[in-house]
């Protein structure tokens, strides 16, 4: 207790303060050590006394200037490690030398001259002794908290990055490093930073004899693939796992401990991102006029984001939602420099400001994004989701067209392959509409679609939904027991927009590597586990989270595809893929539309929904699609 309290009184005093502390100290302290090392050669402390006590005091006092000229008394306490050993040894071993040529020069033959060399060793034992006996009553105080343990941490990788991880948590007030995990065999059963290193295999007993609270991932090389083997093998531990910032930012100052984070679901998915090509990333960007439809939105903030890395000469967001439209904007306006960036407030079914909008600003490249895409959402809304989804895609192409834009991109979903719901089918017309602008043949603009499954982190997505529902102790709902779906990160994704119509050379769909689909149910039990929690369950009653199934929603399907048919091929880019998909007629298409509109104008939904399978023939009800599926997973 005495310890703690001397230490919270140290931690507390300003730097220069301490410093003045610790001078002070060895003002006090350096002569003694020389006064000992003369007892030690005469073999008394009484001759000692009796031989010239002044010069000693004045040679010990002169031991400072040379530990300051090293920089001893510029370290930080609690920051002192081996490194200063060395220094002090060296700055000790000057501090004789001068001593003994000084008693050379002026012939003082008064102290044995092999005291000095024996000075060296008693005052290095006690330099380096008092600084880390004062590192360790800092530490102590900083580490105090009343009434509030620190978490024991078991670190899952013994290298560079996890010894240093585990040296600043000696000054942590959140962790405590009890131990260390790794794979590699000469590692096991050795010590890193005085603490025990365990075989993977051995988790039950590292768990139990150290009283482990958490698991820390601290393998900054680990691929995606790689973190998740390891995030299995964590799995039954029913430990909360985390992963700590990467080496670089904390050694840096730019991340600290407190910033070591939960598992996201992207550390789950075992998929590495893959650099974007610096030529296809900026060549619709820079120096350019960009516009981006439905800027506010989850793909379409992140393309601004991204776009906005390019340098374009001005970029337009417009969405019809206020609030998402400030808040990109606040985020982007202090990056903005040298960039003509504005904000637009209105929607894509205003044709005519579309028109103006492009005509006026000379756009040249646009990022069509904006979509009502909440599936249960647009199917209790039909004539404002067709609306929106549909007719505001047609007014987009138009105003491409009559502006004459360089390259105009649209954002859509796996939801239009073989839809089973209204925002799914809309999004295909949309499809439907620009490979019908593409094949007008008189015009500039390179019209190309970007396919894609799910997005993590985007509104709706089911990861924040099941984070949120394990934080207030569950249930976690899920649909059905068998449904999958793909996911990407937001940041890749907008990424591979933009370089999937840097390629186009107009009328291509462009299907984005997804990756192998994720069984939901499965990523709701990992998420449970990784969190230190148990599904509870009829043969375990007494778990934590329960997961419950609550029905597919209206337009629901077990399973999202990204191809309508086989014509698919390499585009150049290792993550994404070139097709050439059914398309309608222009001529033939502008009727069709024109009915839509009729159907979407009286608000009649029968006639919507015919015209809406008209437009989009392999457009089926949830209920038969849905069956087939589970008839065919009942065969296996």
């Amino acid at each position: 207790m005495i310890w703690t309290n001397l230490g919270k009184r140290l931690a507390a005093l300003d730097s220069r303060t301490k410093t003045s502390l610790v001078v002070a100290i060895d003002a006090v302290f350096l002569p003694i050590c020389l006064l000992g090392s003369v007892s030690l050669r005469l073999g008394s402390l009484e001759a000692a006394m009796q031989t010239a006590l002044w010069l000693q005091l004045a040679l010990g006092l002169m031991t400072i200037p040379v530990l300051a000229a090293a920089g001893l008394y510029r370290t930080v306490v609690r920051f002192i490690e081996v490194r200063v050993v060395a220094r002090a040894g060296v700055a000790l071993a000057a501090a004789v030398v001068l001593m003994y040529g000084l008693a050379m020069a002026i012939e003082v033959r008064i102290l044995p001259r092999s005291s000095l060399v024996m000075y060296w060793f008693v005052a290095f034992t006690y330099v380096i002794t008092s600084r880390f006996l004062a590192r360790s009553a800092v530490h102590r105080g900083l580490v105090s908290r009343e009434g509030r343990p620190r978490l024991r941490m078991a670190i899952y990788g013994a290298g560079d990055a996890g010894a240093q991880l585990a040296r600043t948590m000696q000054i942590s007030r959140e962790y405590q490093t009890v131990c260390f995990v790794d794979d590699h065999r000469e590692l096991q059963g050795k010590t890193v930073v005085g603490l025990p290193v365990y075989a993977p295999h051995a988790l039950d007993t590292l768990i139990e004899r150290h009283a482990v609270d958490q698991f820390v991932v601290a393998i900054p090389s680990a691929n995606a693939a790689q973190r998740r083997q390891l995030l299995e093998k964590l799995e039954p531990a029913g430990l909360p796992v985390r992963i700590m910032p990467g080496l670089v930012d904390l050694v840096s100052g730019r991340a600290r401990v407190s910033d070591i984070r939960e598992l996201d679901v992207a550390d789950l998915l075992a998929r590495d991102p893959v650099a974007p090509d610096p030529r296809l990333f900026s060549r619709d960007i820079a120096g350019k006029v960009v516009l981006v439809t439905g800027a506010g939105g989850s793909i379409g903030s992140e393309l601004c984001r991204q776009i906005m890395t390019q340098r374009p000469r001005r970029l337009l967001m417009l969405d019809h939602t206020e609030f998402s439209l400030y808040t990109i904007e606040q985020e982007l306006r202090p990056l903005a420099a040298g960039i003509d960036l504005q904000a637009h407030l209105g929607s894509v079914i205003d044709e005519s400001l579309m028109t103006r909008l492009m005509r006026e600003q000379g756009v040249q490249t646009v990022y069509h994004a904006a979509a009502y895409k909440h599936v249960p959402m647009v199917e209790s809304n039909m004539q404002q989701g067709l609306r929106n989804n549909i007719f505001g895609s047609l007014h987009v192409v138009r105003a491409a067209q009559a502006a004459q834009v360089e390259t105009c991109v649209l954002v859509s979903t796996d939801k239009a392959v073989r839809p089973t719901n209204v925002m799914g089918a809309s999004k295909r017309v949309a499809e439907l509409i620009f490979q019908a602008a593409a094949q007008r043949s008189e015009l500039r603009t390179r019209f190309s679609m970007v396919r894609f499954g799910n997005v993590l982190g985007s509104s709706g997505s089911v990861v924040p939904l099941f984070k949120q529902q394990i934080r207030s102790g569950g249930p976690i709902t899920i649909t059905h027991a068998d449904i999958i779906r793909y996911f990407m990160l937001i940041p890749e994704a907008a990424q591979l927009v933009i370089q999937a119509g840097a390629m186009a050379s107009g009328g291509e769909v462009f299907v984005l590597d997804m990756g192998p689909p994720v069984r939901i149910t499965d990523l709701a039990r990992s998420m449970i586990r990784l969190a230190g929690l148990k599904e509870r369950t009829t043969d375990h009653p007494d778990g934590d989270i329960e997961i419950q199934f609550v029905g597919l929603r209206p337009g629901e399907k077990l399973y999202e595809e990204l191809l309508i048919g086989d014509n698919v091929v390499p585009s150049g880019h290792p993550r994404i893929m070139s097709a050439r998909e059914r398309h309608i007629d222009p001529a033939l298409l502008d009727k069709m539309l024109a009915s839509m509109r009729q159907a979407c104008d009286s608000n009649d939904p029968e006639s919507m929904l015919r015209q809406l399978r008209n437009l989009v023939p392999e457009f089926r009800p949830p209920e038969e699609v849905n069956a087939e599926v589970a008839a065919a997973l009942a065969e296996r």
